[in-house]
């Protein structure tokens, strides 16, 4: 019963992580994009004027479907804001962008952490897309090797989402400072930018614990299988 009792909270937590995290930054992006930022510059203009500052005139900007669907292109060196972070000029609005932003100024400095990512995608794509089906064949074909095989696929995903922290992290920092520098943002306005970049940053951390103990419990699991 105990043992139950232990799979189902393990189960809950699964849940619940990645819900409380989307809870929050849903809750401050809706908060902030009500909050006008001082400059009344759009997250398109926000976005231009940080990558026209840092000499990266070749990167575009471009519109994208959907609610914080933003991100940085680092193929087509384009940074895609959703319609309401594009055209809106709300404090929500600017963080957004400027933290896009500085997804394309890591790439034009060569970011390590960045490169390594990109250099993870192809084996993290394959590690979400088989893991679970080797683990599971192997585990209950108790083949070994497959498992094994599994396993470290999904090692490989895990990774991708622990280096995915400090490149957004960083992005998030670069965001803040080339907000103040800029002065697209006053002093008084840090402490609400923040908030919503901390609250990004929740979702990434979030499904970075999700991802580590989903590694932990199939290890585990085919640990277990080796002693029996």
């Amino acid at each position: 019963m105990g043992s139950i009792g232990g799979y189902l909270v393990y189960f809950a937590a699964l849940m619940i992580i990645p819900l409380w995290a989307q809870s929050k930054v849903k809750n401050a992006y809706r908060k902030y994009s009500q909050v006008a930022n001082s400059s009344d510059l759009t997250g398109a203009q926000v976005a231009r004027k940080i990558l026209d500052d840092n000499g990266l005139y070749d990167v575009a900007i471009e519109e994208v479907q959907g609610q914080l669907s933003d991100h940085y292109d680092p193929r087509s060196k384009v940074v895609r804001l959703s319609t309401d972070n594009y055209h809106g000029a709300s404090m929500a609005a600017s963080a957004i962008a400027a933290h896009e932003v500085g997804h394309a100024i890591q790439d034009a400095q060569d970011y390590a952490f960045l490169r390594f990512r990109h250099a993870l995608v192809p084996v993290a794509n394959l590690g979400s897309n088989f893991a679970y089906l080797l683990i599971f064949a192997g585990l209950i074909l108790q083949l070994t090797q497959l498992a094994l095989v599994g396993i470290v696929f999904m090692g490989a995903a895990v990774l991708f989402q622990l280096v995915t922290l400090p490149v957004e992290f960083d992005a998030s920092n670069r965001a803040m400072a080339q907000l103040v520098s800029t002065g697209i943002i006053r002093n008084s306005e840090e402490r609400e930018t923040k908030k919503v970049l901390n609250a990004a940053a929740l979702t990434y951390v979030a499904a970075a614990l999700v991802a580590v103990l989903e590694l932990v419990r199939f290890v585990l699991m085919f640990l277990g299988s080796n002693d029996d």
